[in-house]
């Protein structure tokens, strides 16, 4: 039997059910660790279940945590006169990736498997910010609410296997992995809103770690963007949706 590696580029053929039965189980994890990382019952000494507070961004709080090689980074932001059914309409991969780079050349739906799972591809072409030329993530997207009211929305890659089975990769494009990323949107009183976005991103390809962090750093910024595009969108097309 041979020893060596087994291509990137292979691909399994997954039937619908058994990928509804992954999403299903891969994203009860992500949710899990979106919602310890809203968890704020554990602060202290600027550190909180191991994450550790970078600092304030125009009343953002960024936070970050080692996750193997790379940091898993966090940002928290209460949101005044913004209810949790207002953010949510806007807290979605197709939104967050228009707000992270102007310079996303596609996002579209691939797949509905249920109302709230969606397998989604997101590329980003030859104009995109330097070292990050020519990437695609292929993504699932689940939408919960929790007992207590919360909202979660959980993102992360399929795995490469899949991902091709479901959309070859193209040969000018080098398929990154968003490892988690995430919303928690919890209701306060006077119709406000804390939310919490978790993101550890691998761009894939060769890129200074030091870049990549920056990159994560700047992802989790896209809170303000959404506000913004929450508040601009009329209350009435909200409630309706």
């Amino acid at each position: 039997m041979s020893n060596s590696p087994v291509s990137c580029s292979r691909s399994w053929s997954i039937s619908e059910d058994s990928l509804r039965r992954y999403v299903f189980y891969a994203s009860e994890n992500c949710i899990q660790e979106l919602l310890s990382a809203s968890d704020s019952s554990k602060a202290g000494n600027g550190l909180e279940n191991g994450w550790k507070v970078l600092g304030m961004d125009n009343g953002v709080e960024i936070s970050k945590r080692r996750s193997g090689s790379l940091h898993t980074f966090r940002s928290r932001w209460l949101l005044k006169s913004v209810s949790p059914q207002q953010f949510i309409t806007v807290a979605n991969a197709i939104d967050a990736a228009k707000q992270w780079d102007s310079d996303l050349v596609e996002a579209r739906y691939i797949k509905e498997l249920e109302e709230n799972f969606s397998i989604i591809r997101l590329k980003f072409g030859d104009c995109a910010k330097p070292l990050f030329r020519n990437r695609e993530f292929i993504v699932y997207e689940r939408r919960e609410t929790m007992d207590d009211g919360t909202l979660v929305v959980a993102v992360a890659s399929l795995p490469k296997e899949i991902a091709s089975g479901l959309h070859p990769k193209q040969n000018n494009s080098i398929r990154a992995l968003l490892l988690q990323s995430g919303w928690v949107v919890e209701k306060l009183d006077n119709d406000s809103c804390m939310v919490t976005y978790v993101v550890q991103l691998d761009p894939a390809g060769w890129l200074p770690k030091c870049f990549v962090n920056r990159l994560n750093t700047k992802l989790v910024m896209i809170i303000e963007n959404l506000k913004k595009q929450v508040l601009a969108c009329p209350p009435s097309i909200v409630d309706s949706s």
